[in-house]
């Protein structure tokens, strides 16, 4: 059995567990040694160091040894063990067994038939199921069932988005919603320019950053969305507007038009604006962060 191992995890008490369960025992039974503490990094996402310690196994000397039978102890010495001879056997008298007045009496023979027929035992429904093994206080648990819960994940980019604000000199308050792609963060409080960009590129960048901030040591994703001050909404509408004069431009000179390079959710606001046009079909080109909108006629 080993008697040391080494584990990491989020906390000190997440890497002392996943070391318990590496083991097979209790808290009580090993000595923990804290190698590494916990670290978020910069604005918890750049060089972020997890939790590391080492179990050391206690060997009780309270547990006797268990005693080494006689015949062990004469093998180990070297010792030759005297086994009875023949004659020996037969010199000792027969022993006569007695009667055990626990042990049930023999059950008489059962006819084929008639009152010493074999009866079939019903099922007893008062009897109570075999229980089941209950899984042992240090086993391991998997990431999704201890881990963090989407609405944690969208308080740690909430704060993670504070956190950049305030290193930019900007004081906001982020707001949690659910909708159907996801979470929604909605940013709120003066000179929110800063945060949005030119076309929403800034806001864009830190919606990507607090996506990997919500996922990181998860193995189940989650999708969120950042917005600020109505931005993709009002962002969505001029969207729509452009595939309109777009569209009416194939149409009038028959000939395609590349729109410029745009992020997923804006080119999913045009697809779905010329989805149901009569005369024009839409399609994308290119590669990401590059890939283009292409509007053509049917």
């Amino acid at each position: 059995m080993t008697s040391k191992v080494t584990a990491v995890g989020k906390t000190v008490d997440e890497a002392i567990a996943q070391g318990l369960a590496q083991l097979g025992v209790t808290r009580d039974r090993v000595e923990v040694n804290v190698l590494e503490h916990p670290s978020k990094g910069f604005l918890g996402l750049f060089g972020s160091r997890k939790a590391k310690v080492e179990l050391t196994l206690i060997r009780s000397s309270r547990i006797p040894d268990a005693p080494v039978p006689p015949s062990a102890e004469s093998e180990e010495a070297g010792v030759p063990i005297a086994v009875p001879s023949e004659a020996e056997f037969e010199d000792q008298p027969p022993r006569r067994e007695r009667p055990n007045p626990a042990a049930p009496a023999p059950s008489a023979p059962k006819s084929a038939g008639g009152e010493n027929a074999p009866r079939r035992e019903r099922p007893n429904p008062a009897a109570p199921a075999p229980m089941e093994a209950e899984p042992s206080e240090t086993a391991e648990v998997s990431p999704e069932s201890s881990g963090i819960r989407p609405d944690e994940r969208y308080r740690e980019a909430a704060d993670f988005i504070r956190d950049v604000a305030a290193a930019m000199g900007l004081e906001v308050e982020v707001d949690i919603r659910k909708n159907r792609d996801g979470g929604l963060l909605d940013i709120s409080g003066p000179e929110l320019g800063m945060l949005i960009g030119r076309r929403g590129q800034t806001l864009d960048a830190l919606q990507l950053l607090a996506g990997v901030v919500a996922n990181r040591d998860s193995d189940k994703f989650v999708r969120l969305t950042l917005d600020a001050e109505n931005f993709r909404r009002r962002r969505a509408k001029t969207l729509e507007e452009l595939a309109d004069r777009l569209a009416e431009r194939v149409v009038r000179t028959r000939k395609e038009v590349v729109l410029e390079p745009m992020p997923p959710q804006e080119r999913k606001v045009i697809h779905a604006r010329l989805q149901n046009h009569p005369k024009v079909e839409t399609g994308s080109r290119g590669e990401e962060p590059n890939r283009r909108v292409v509007i053509t006629l049917k």
